[in-house]
């Protein structure tokens, strides 16, 4: 056998060879520290960087329960890729979850992320992350760890997806939890910024319809008041945390309900007694101009609206009818546009839980 005959010797190989890329894995922990910094509050003994973090719940609670929720960002990210917006996707993640916990009365403590992708881009990766921090700063809760995985061929190049975990905590005699929602209480609904983060597989099938595809210069039409389209349709979802912890102090607030998916008609229920029925009025508030295009170009009845997107109502607060200006006035100084959107009636055998009328 000549030497030509001879089969080579395979050359050494590396991580990075099969598509992981350590130092850029290096890099991006290094560019998300001074932003996990940024939340860090009272209970944090240990953040990122170590096996697991630590958290010690503040001494003020006498008889803390702790409250767990964990979410995503869903289809909302396929408009992220096609538009290049990856600021504010991780806001979405972190107001999917803290909103959740909060309708329990829980205050949120701390927050854990998972990006995945297939080649880590750590410009992206860095974008995505300073939108979690940037809610996790707003909620008022602190980014203490979380995993990046850069898995080769599990995901095509520019695309990731994102997983979030809060953890909070509520006095056990404050959980709030719908069981003294009567007939005759007041439903105070806090606006949203747009579709949040739910329907967004439908909202993908009316662009297409509208446009033909996700156009990059049809996005960036003008939508009204100098908003563009994309603006609208990706609007990140609103955190409620700071104003509506601070009511808790002041109103007792008899149930709360996070509108996500199953939009208004499917989570109203979640909190109200099997003799209880909500009836919202629809004039009592003022749709959004995103959902209204959605049902125009989309040709979507009315029910379906109802059950797929929050139609402008994020959060939805219950409480005595004697309480309720002053709720109201509470919320209006922090910030919030609060609008008394329905009442509690007794529900009919057989009869929806919620109505929108």
């Amino acid at each position: 056998m000549t030497d030509a005959q001879r089969p080579s010797t395979p050359l050494p190989m590396s991580y990075k060879d099969a598509g992981v890329d350590i130092d850029a894995g290096d890099a991006l922990v290094d560019r998300i520290k001074p932003m996990a910094r940024r939340t860090m509050r009272e209970g944090v003994l240990a953040g990122i960087g170590g096996f697991g973090a630590l958290f010690e719940v503040p001494k003020r609670y006498r008889e803390p329960v702790l409250v767990t929720g964990t979410d995503g960002v869903g289809t909302k990210l396929r408009l992220a890729f096609a538009l290049g917006r990856h600021d504010t996707v991780g806001i979405d993640l972190v107001a999917m979850s803290v909103n959740d916990i909060l309708v329990q009365g829980a205050e949120p403590l701390f927050f854990l992320d998972y990006f995945a992708c297939g080649r880590l881009d750590v410009d992206v990766a860095a974008r995505v992350v300073s939108g979690i921090a940037a809610g996790c700063e707003q909620s008022g809760c602190a980014l203490i760890g979380g995993e990046t995985a850069e898995m080769p061929d599990m995901y095509p190049d520019g695309e990731y997806d994102l997983a979030g975990f809060a953890v909070g905590a509520v006095e056990k005699s404050a959980i709030i939890d719908g069981r003294s929602i009567a007939p005759g209480d007041a439903v105070i609904g806090l606006p949203s910024s747009g579709a949040h983060s739910n329907g967004y597989s439908l909202v993908r099938k009316v662009i297409e319809r509208a446009h033909g595809s996700i156009d990059a210069a049809a996005m960036q039409a003008d939508f009204g008041n100098g908003v563009s389209f994309a603006d609208a349709v990706m609007a990140p979802t609103r955190l409620y945390v700071k104003p509506v912890l601070e009511l808790l102090r002041h109103v007792r607030v008899k149930g709360m309900a996070h509108i996500t998916g199953g939009g208004l008609l499917e989570n109203v229920p979640r909190v109200l007694p099997d003799t209880c029925q909500a009836v919202l009025h629809r004039d009592a508030w003022t749709r959004p101009a995103i959902f209204d295009w959605l049902q125009r170009e989309g040709r979507i009845a009315d029910d379906e609206m109802h059950r797929v997107f929050n139609c402008g109502i994020g959060m939805v607060l219950i409480v005595a009818q004697a309480d309720a200006q002053t709720c109201l006035d509470h919320l209006s100084r922090a910030g919030e546009a609060p609008r008394v959107i329905g009442s509690i009636v007794e529900r009919a055998p057989g009869a929806a839980q919620t109505r929108v009328v």
